[in-house]
């Protein structure tokens, strides 16, 4: 404890040197370790024009340091300073050639300005050098995919995960495209190769579950979840997609044990407790839908599908006058959703504010003229008000 104590100080002693010492209140000499200390201070504290400070000062004094034209690339990439960092990377480049952080940070540049060739290019300079082939060939994945060309993705992606059969990336992003090219059943034969090479690998078996899950093979996806978490009871991404899995097959009962169970694993979470407000809400519970959407909304102040649902459960206990509140909510952080106008519609119509309720529908009409469901509910009120023109003109 006493020496924790003692290197805190020590390190927070540091920084007020190096804050001295831009000041010119004090003249400080540090040495390369206590640079790259000052550095990462502000890097994680996301002030990065202090570390570009920092860096600079650095490299003042230690000119001919890699790892520091590395570092400020960095932190340029970080302040969108693209071609200064590239610059500065091609000066790293001409001292170390053959340094793969160089080249996979270029791809990374690269693909950030949307040069997705260039990206690739620098990628596959850095597989000659690099030790961690599998974050490299993810990389040419997601700028192939970025191209639109998902063959050579899937190939990438493939790469990637013969190197590393847990990148859930990797696995996630192949099941995506194979499922754009009309592939993903071909795709449970490639799962199941590395099931039979490691028929404990409960990644291979999650992921399986995903592509039964998606082609709507609801019971081999809840198998393949079922073995996954059997090898490794602590899975809870795979208790979680047990849980959507059985909410597709109308078995809420058992939804709602998988998504507990994922509370039990991995604590508080919006995306579980939205889940269970889902789940509630389809077994007709809406007092236990509203309250574990609000719980999700909560944790999640900007969570919009949140304050919906629990406008949903309030409006199907006509409770209209509450439920306007949460789909007010939901439409302030989410302003171009058409179902969310459409039912304020429906809910100011339901507490006898006309001109509010048309004026709702008319945003909603606006956003998705095709949804014949808006257009007849608003003529309908005009229909109510006996403006009957009104309602054969819409």
């Amino acid at each position: 404890m006493a020496r924790n104590f003692k290197k805190k100080k020590e390190e927070n002693e540091l920084i007020i040197k190096f804050e001295e010492h831009l000041k010119n209140k004090a003249s400080h000499f540090f040495d390369l370790d206590s640079f790259d200390f000052i550095i990462q201070y502000f890097l994680d504290l996301g002030k990065y024009n202090r570390a570009l400070s920092a860096t600079n000062l650095a490299m003042e004094q230690y000119p001919f340091s890699t790892e520091l034209l590395i570092t400020k690339a960095q932190i340029l990439t970080n302040l969108q300073s693209y071609e200064e960092a590239i610059e500065l990377l091609d000066q790293a480049e001409s001292f170390q050639p053959n340094d793969a952080e160089i080249h996979f940070l270029k791809g990374s540049i690269f693909s950030l300005q949307g040069s997705y060739e260039e990206a690739i290019d620098a990628y596959e300079k850095n597989l000659v050098f690099t030790e961690d082939k599998d974050e490299t060939y993810y990389s040419i994945g997601l700028a192939y995919q970025s191209m639109d060309k998902y063959d050579e993705a899937i190939e990438a992606y493939k790469n990637t995960i013969e190197l590393n059969i847990y990148h859930e990336g990797a696995l996630y992003e192949l099941a995506y495209c194979l499922d754009i090219k009309g592939e993903l059943q071909g795709s449970i034969a490639y799962y199941k190769k590395f099931i039979d090479a490691d028929p404990y690998s409960q990644a291979a078996w999650y992921n399986l579950g995903i592509v039964y899950n998606k082609l709507e093979n609801f019971e081999d996806a809840i198998k393949a979840y079922e073995y996954a978490v059997l090898i490794e009871e602590h899975f809870s991404s795979a208790y979680f997609n047990m849980g959507n899995t059985y909410v597709s097959m109308k078995q809420y009962t058992k939804a709602l044990d998988a998504y507990k169970k994922t509370l039990d694993i991995e604590g508080a979470s919006p995306e579980v407790y939205y889940q269970l407000g889902i789940t509630y809400e389809k077994m007709e519970q809406y007092e236990l839908g509203l309250k574990y959407y609000q719980k999700a909304a909560k944790l999640d102040t900007l969570y919009h599908e949140a304050w919906f649902g629990a406008a949903e459960c309030l409006k199907n206990q006509e409770k209209w006058h509450q439920s306007i509140h949460f789909y007010n909510k939901a439409l302030k952080l989410d302003q171009e959703n058409s179902a969310y106008w459409k039912a304020i519609g429906d809910a100011e119509y339901h507490v006898g504010n006309i001109i509010s309720s048309v004026d709702a529908y008319e945003e909603a009409g606006m956003l998705a003229p095709d949804d014949k469901d808006i257009w007849l509910s608003w003529s309908y009120i005009y229909y109510e008000q006996g403006e009957y023109n009104k309602a054969i003109d819409l």
